[in-house]
């Protein structure tokens, strides 16, 4: 960093005082870089310190870093010193960026969790399943036998089928009614003997 020096009155060079940052800001407010590049010498190590107390992650604590200043060059003409000084200013605004920072943050990894939740595949077993089908087949099997041979027709002709209860009624050449009067009938049996309630 180059820093401007005066002349003592013994004749010595001395650094010269840094300029305000509430007229350093002023003048950044009218483009001016190297009162820019002043004011962020002056505070960005604050500013940094800021954000990364608050961020813990250095990467980022430096990216939101850069983003304040940004700011801070866009949005200078809005600091307004009867509200407070250029440092008060500067800080708020890095403390509110980190912290917006930290909540998007959150609310990233939250989405990623539901969809990690989401997209888990359960557990399953398929043995067992296989095993409960084969089961629950010989139970209707084994409840079929308990059927008339004209009711066991046409529940096998509609349900195993697939045939509509007008496409039964043709196959078989009777009526409809007959068929869902077989059907009905064959379906409550069937009902009695698997013990399911109705």
């Amino acid at each position: 960093m180059l820093g401007l020096m005066t002349v003592d009155s013994a004749g010595d060079l001395a650094p010269a005082a840094p300029a305000p940052k509430e007229e350093l800001l002023a003048r950044v407010a009218h483009g001016d870089q190297s009162a820019f590049g002043e004011l962020y010498d002056q505070i960005a190590p604050r500013v940094l310190g800021l954000v990364k107390r608050l961020l813990v992650d250095h990467a980022q604590s430096e990216e939101v870093t850069q983003e304040i200043f940004l700011e801070i060059w866009q949005s200078a003409s809005r600091y307004e010193p009867t509200r407070g000084g250029a440092s008060t200013w500067i800080l708020t605004m890095a403390h509110r960026r980190a912290v917006d920072r930290i909540r998007s943050s959150q609310a990233g990894r939250d989405r990623d969790t539901k969809i990690g939740i989401r997209d888990l595949a359960v557990a399953y077993d398929h043995v067992a399943e296989t095993v409960e089908v084969r089961i629950e087949h010989e139970r209707v099997e084994k409840a079929m036998t308990r059927l008339t041979q004209l009711q066991r027709q046409a529940v096998s002709l509609a349900y195993y089928g697939g045939f509509s209860h007008s496409e039964v009624a043709d196959m078989l050449h009777i009526p409809l009614g007959t068929v869902k009067t077989r059907l009905r009938d064959g379906l409550i049996r069937l009902r009695d003997e698997l013990g399911v309630a109705s």
